[in-house]
Parts: C-alpha cells; structure tokens; sequence
C-alpha cells in the first residue's frame, strides 16, 4: 500500500433507476461483463495499484454487501476495511455493533464524515476517492505520485467526451496552467466538453478542513455538488489528470446494456483479461467470434445453449433453450430462456424475467 494514501470506496447506491435490474440487489452487486459485479472494477484497480486496503463507505443494507466482500475480497495482501465493524470480521466472531444513529446519509460527504475516524487516522496524507458502480480499468499509482509532486489540495480524474453528453455528468474546466477553473455537477448548458471522472485524491488535511467547514451549514451534503466547489471557491490548488482509456458510468439500465454491446462490439473498450473475475472464479470465459449457436458473444464455458446466441453477454450457469433467439442481450447468471423464445435487446434476470431496454441512450466514458 502507498504510504500515507487512504483508499475510501464509496458504495451506498440503491440503484433505483436500474429497473428490475436494481430491485432485490445492492447497486454495486450488480452483475457485469460476465463474470464480475460493479464495484470489482475500483477494487481490482486497488489492488493491480499497490493499495492493500479499501475502506467501505456505506449504509444501504451495509450487513449484506460487507458479508459478500469479506467472501470475495479478503485476502492475503488486500482487504475491505469495514470501519466500525472491521474487528468483528477480523476475529471471526460474528459480533457487530448496532448501526450507527442519527440521521441517514443524505450524500456522499455524509459518507466521509461517518467514518471519519477510519478515514483521517495517523499517517494518512492523501484520501483517494473512489466509487462502486464505475467500469474501468485504470491504475491509480500515477495519479497519486502527480498529486504529491505539486503539492495540491486535490487532483481530480477528468475525460474528454462529445459536449452533447456532458449534461449527464460533472462539468470541469482548466486553465493554461492546468488548474481547475470550473465544476458545475450536471450542468443545463455546458460550456466545456471535460468531465469529472468521478474519482480523485484529496489532501488529506484540506479534505477534513472542508468537511468541518460545511458540516452544520445548509448543504447538500456532497463531495461533487459542496466539497469541490468549496474548494474551489476557497482558492485552492485543484488540478486534473486525464483518464486516457476507457471510464464508464453506469447509472442506468439503458447505459448497463451499451456497455456490455460495447464489449461483444468489433474493438471493445475492455479485453476478457481486464474483467475482474468473482461471480464463480475459476469459471472460464470467451469472446467466441463464429461458433456453433454463438456469434460474437461473451460466454461462459458452462454456457447451454440450444439456440442461437448473437452479439450478447452471458454469465456462468446462464441456459438458451432449444430454438430459441437471443440478440443484443444480457443473460443474468443461472438465468434460463424458454425453448422458441425470441429476446432482443434485453435482460434476462435471474428468476426469468425479461427486462426490455429501451432506445439507446447516451453512455459516459470513451468513445461517447
């Protein structure tokens, strides 16, 4: 782990607007690309960075996301750190203390405030930000050692993509210098084509000043809509650093399912290699350009298929019943197609529910 640096993952989201896809399951438990689920992109960059702790930031059904990554991420080099229920887990006991009082989390600053304790402890100099429903690949070791050679209070993530979508996002702007110069959270008219990436590292320091700062003052109680522009405001140094690859947000259901035809396109964003693997481990998966049943796909090597399968995506223990057509989907895992069905552009759940998807919407990333 980078001396000094605390990795904080903001994981709090109900995922109301993901449709069926959400309901029943935590945001970042969403499965994606096969064989992973949402928040194994940030804490697989943790980990390929040299960072051998995270620390969970969340409060919407807490129990069960913390019990899924103690199974999936705990192990020899790299953890989730769970704050005030860290040493239940660690000692193996099972005791947890009652939730925290007060009131709920009203936004992700409220999230750092929570778990102050466990985010600005002795030693810790930079915070580096990050969030569970982003698919990306990226190593975060450049970005830290840019941030601490210019002594700024903060270093924000940034990508260029087509103005016409930057509505959707956080709007920044820089000066010849490279300083930040504006952020405006999902702005009316934009006036830049740059936007937030949505993971940064704080100084450490400058971060808790801020946060004491708005605490107990009409806010909205979040990092991108209060802390930033505070700082900002305040005449802080806050420069950029460009995200080159692929980033990509996935905030609806309509973005969930672009993103996964990106992956069986002519040049995915993402090769096989660079998808984290904790849905089943061990369970191989294919791009399979031309095959018996299957044209361009994402499979899995248990994949039944008695029908034809065609520019999809498909998780361990997903079954196609004879004759049946799918296109332009995503089968969920152990989901089942009925034989002589015909599915195109949609979800598949879990329990055999066919979640339709609407006309394409515009995603965030590269290649927008």
């Amino acid at each position: 782990m980078a001396d000094g640096v605390r990795a904080a993952l903001l994981a709090g989201g109900e995922g109301r607007r993901m449709g069926p896809l959400g309901h029943g399951r935590l945001k970042p438990l969403v499965p994606f690309g096969g064989a992973a689920r949402l928040i194994d992109f940030s804490l697989a960059n943790a980990e390929a960075s040299g960072l051998g702790e995270v620390l969970l930031l969340s409060q919407y059904a807490e129990r069960q996301l913390m019990d899924d990554l103690y199974r999936t991420w705990w192990r020899p080099g790299f953890r989730v750190h769970f704050g005030p229920y860290d040493r239940g887990y660690r000692e193996g006991t099972g005791h947890l203390p009652a939730p925290p009082g007060g009131t709920p989390e009203r936004g992700t600053a409220d999230a750092l405030i929570r778990k102050a304790p466990y985010l600005f402890g002795p030693g810790t100099s930079e915070v580096l930000v990050l969030h569970a429903d982003h698919v990306y690949r990226f190593d975060y070791g450049p970005l830290i050692a840019a941030h601490r050679r210019s002594g700024a209070a903060l270093t924000v993530a940034y990508q260029r993509i087509e103005r016409a979508w930057v509505h959707l996002f956080g709007m920044v702007d820089f000066d010849a210098a490279g300083r930040l110069t504006a952020f405006v959270e999902k702005p009316a008219e934009p006036t830049s084509d740059l936007v937030f990436a949505a993971f940064c590292v704080f100084d450490a320091a400058r971060l808790h000043h801020y946060l004491e700062r708005l605490d107990g003052t009409d806010w909205q109680h979040d990092i991108s809509r209060d802390v930033i522009p505070a700082m900002l405001a305040g005449g802080e140094l806050i420069l950029g650093h460009e995200v080159p690859g692929h980033w990509e947000d996935i905030g609806t259901v309509d973005r969930y399912h672009r993103a996964h035809l990106a992956l069986v396109s002519e040049r995915p964003p993402l090769t096989v290699g660079q998808l984290p693997c904790t849905i089943r481990p061990g369970v191989p998966r294919e791009v399979v350009g031309s095959a018996p049943g299957v044209i361009r796909s994402l499979v899995p090597a248990d994949l039944v298929n008695g029908g034809l399968l065609e520019h999809s995506v498909a998780f361990p223990g997903a079954r196609i019943g004879a004759g049946a057509r799918v296109r332009r989907s995503v089968l969920l895992p152990s989901s089942e197609v009925p034989d002589g069905a015909d599915i195109d552009s949609a979800i598949v759940l879990e329990d055999g529910t066919v979640q339709s998807v609407a006309a394409a919407s515009p995603r965030g990333g590269a290649g927008v």
